[in-house]
């Protein structure tokens, strides 16, 4: 077992051992309050480049769902992760208090310290994750490094990603159209809805399937021009609204199509800057499966899965805009819709994968969105 330490760029050191990849690695620091969702999390590309510390203590006594000869990851009929996010592991490192090396579960195919070492990320266990994540909510996320004994150290400015969004979204687009039982069958009649691809969850891609559309992905940057669309979604993704302005472009121009557009986390961000809005970066962000959001105007509280380090600033948004959801905690904005347009978005994940699913309806209101502008 070798010592291993995370040191954060204002000089601060946590001490513990090294699991998975025994391996330096420098990134953001980020937090995550959720009690499971362990496989989920570390393959949402929303983590791209960061180290998660996770503030439950307790991490990896269920294990990882994967094949248990191989270690790889399962996949649908159409090639969609069934148990992850994407393909592969999206953080750049992992912190816990404890990492179980006896997993107890039937889908278990590999302790979480050895889905790790495949991967190539490192992780350091036995750090009191509960000072380290009082010291990111006192002075902010900020970059960080792991550092292993015997093993090669990097500098901190390493992990910096300029454009997180470009490292995860898919270079080319691709239709996807489900037929399996149980789940309606995409026809002529079904609605073509573009999935802007900004580092999407693969559950947002299960959850239109399910619902018998037709998916369009495309990339990040793409323009939409050529494609035959009833709708747009937008995903979520990694790093700066801002460094998305392709992205926030085609939003302009489809705003004028006027078919409905829905988006989540950074695709809600997009939505408010291509309307004219701006968004700014959060002290420590919103990540973990256990976040209160109330919709304007109802006494309506949701408990919300989320993750993401920037938000709206609700008294930029234009006429013709007004807020949807507000976080119950702090305020922030959490939802935008047109008041001359079907366009609305929100900033948690109706889709959960890790957490509550409890706003899926909000997925099931804009795919009949799409149905009635269709016909």
């Amino acid at each position: 077992m070798k010592a291993a330490k995370l040191i954060l760029e204002d000089g601060s050191e946590f001490a513990g051992w090294s699991f998975g990849k025994a391996r330096a690695q420098a990134g953001e620091v980020v937090f995550t309050t959720g009690m499971a969702g362990y496989p989920q999390s570390l393959t949402d590309p929303s983590f791209r480049g960061q180290i998660l510390v996770s503030t439950y203590p307790l991490v990896g006594n269920y294990g990882v769902p994967v094949k248990p000869k191989t270690g790889e990851p399962f996949f649908d009929e159409l090639g969609v992760p069934i148990h992850f996010e994407s393909e592969c592991i999206q953080v750049a490192g992992f912190i816990v208090s404890e990492a179980c090396e006896e997993p107890s579960h039937f889908a278990s195919g590999a302790r979480l310290s050895v889905w790790l070492e495949k991967n190539g990320v490192p992780g350091v266990f036995g750090i009191d994750t509960r000072a380290l994540t009082c010291r990111l909510r006192e002075h902010g996320v900020m970059m960080g490094k792991i550092v292993v004994e015997n093993c090669r150290n990097v500098d901190i400015d390493s992990g910096y990603i300029s454009h997180p969004v470009a490292d995860v979204s898919p270079r080319e687009v691709k239709v996807f159209s489900k037929r399996a039982h149980g789940a309606a069958a995409a026809d002529s009649s079904s609605p073509k809805i573009v999935l802007i691809d900004c580092g999407a969850k693969a559950n947002i891609l299960r959850c239109l399937l399910n619902r018998g559309v037709e998916v369009i992905r495309v990339p990040w940057n793409h323009d939409l021009h050529g494609i035959d669309y009833d709708g747009v979604f937008l995903s979520n993704g990694p790093g700066d609204p801002k460094a998305c302005g392709k992205t926030i472009a085609a939003m302009r121009r489809a705003f004028d199509k006027g078919k409905p557009i829905f988006g989540i986390c950074l695709g809600h961000q997009i939505m408010a800057l291509a309307a004219g809005a701006d968004t700014y970066k959060l002290p420590y962000g919103h990540r973990g499966q256990n976040q209160p959001c109330v919709e304007v105007g109802t006494k309506k509280c949701y408990i919300t899965s989320q993750n993401h380090g920037y938000a709206v600033r609700s008294d930029t948004l234009p006429k013709g805009w007004a807020p949807w959801f507000v976080n119950a905690n702090d305020g922030t904005n959490e939802g935008i819709r047109s008041e001359n347009g079907p366009f609305r978005a929100v900033q948690f994940h109706p889709e959960g994968c890790p957490g509550p699913r409890d706003t899926e309806f909000l997925i099931d209101d804009f795919v009949k969105q799409t149905i009635l502008f269709k016909h």
